[in-house]
């Protein structure tokens, strides 16, 4: 009776010991090394898990600087010295990134277009407005003031102004793309900050129809095409778009002529805040100086 006992018990044994040794033998050959610098260059970074530097989290960002396949300073979110001090614990150089901040493509606040309706939904959102028809704006594609960024914004970068209109702070924003994902209307984008001529409209109507419903509208008129370096603006869909592949050819004097201010070139790094408009007149008129003298 004992020996019926301990003979099975002597296969359960000595099939856990196989069992383990086979166990051990497949993690000594199927170990993946991890590199400890990951977890240190991951505790450098601030742990927002933003996105801002292309990467799902700041995890995976630590696992591509560890190995070089990319730069410290992708991550937006880091101040300067932050960046610094991970490029000299692993001994490489970061290089200087080009700041990218949120643009607004729309002007149209409170006192540039036209309001069809007050929306009295139950949550006061964006969102919540634009299942209603598309909104109450008279202007189908433009920003409707409720504030779904600025919520949106973890990083504190957005304020709405007394126009009904999200600001954005240059030094605050991160790029990590909250607004642009959140905003209905997709008005927002990102752009790296030396871009400085921006067409504030994205309507696709045209003329007249364009201007009746907002005062700030881009009406098609192809005078900023005109008065730009060939390939710089083209015009489609009844709309002025900038080619920023050619941003080193982007003037202010693209701005001279157009009648409802849609496009601005910006004077500071942010929007509604300091823009150069010539107030020249809407006529063909002749260039007396050069353009970069002009501008400076």
């Amino acid at each position: 009776m004992e020996g019926d006992i301990l003979i099975p018990l002597a296969i359960l044994a000595g099939l856990g010991l196989l069992f383990g040794v086979i166990l051990s033998l497949a993690y000594k050959q199927f170990k993946v090394f991890e590199d400890p610098r990951i977890d240190i260059v991951e505790e450098m970074l601030p742990n927002s898990n933003c996105g801002a530097c292309g990467e799902p989290g700041c995890r995976a960002f630590a696992e591509k600087v560890v190995n070089k396949t990319t730069n410290p300073a992708k991550c937006t979110v880091s101040s300067e010295d932050g960046i610094t001090k991970i490029a000299d614990y692993l001994g490489v150089e970061a290089s200087k990134e080009e700041k990218v901040v949120a643009r607004l493509l729309c002007a149209g606040g409170i006192n540039e277009a036209h309001n069809l309706a007050n929306y009295k939904g139950g949550i006061s959102t964006c969102r919540g407005e634009t299942v209603v028809v598309g909104g109450s704006k008279d202007c189908s594609w433009g920003c409707l003031g409720l504030g779904d960024c600025e919520t949106a914004c973890n990083f504190e970068a957005i304020l709405m102004n007394t126009n009904g209109l999200p600001v954005v702070d240059s030094d605050k924003c991160t790029a990590c793309n909250d607004c642009v994902e959140e905003c209905p209307k997709g008005l927002f984008v990102l752009m790296p900050i030396g871009q400085k001529l921006i067409v504030q409209c994205k309507s696709l109507l045209e003329g007249d129809l364009a201007e009746s419903k907002c005062s700030v509208a881009c009406t098609g008129c192809s005078r900023c095409v005109a008065d730009s370096a060939p390939g710089v603006i083209e015009i489609i869909d009844n709309l002025a778009v900038v080619n920023y592949e050619l941003n080193d050819l982007t003037t202010a004097i693209a701005t001279k002529r157009c009648p409802t201010d849609a496009i601005v070139w910006l004077a500071g790094n942010n929007q509604f805040e300091t823009a150069i408009q010539t107030g020249l007149p809407l006529g063909r008129v002749e260039e007396v100086m050069d353009k970069e003298e002009y501008y400076q």
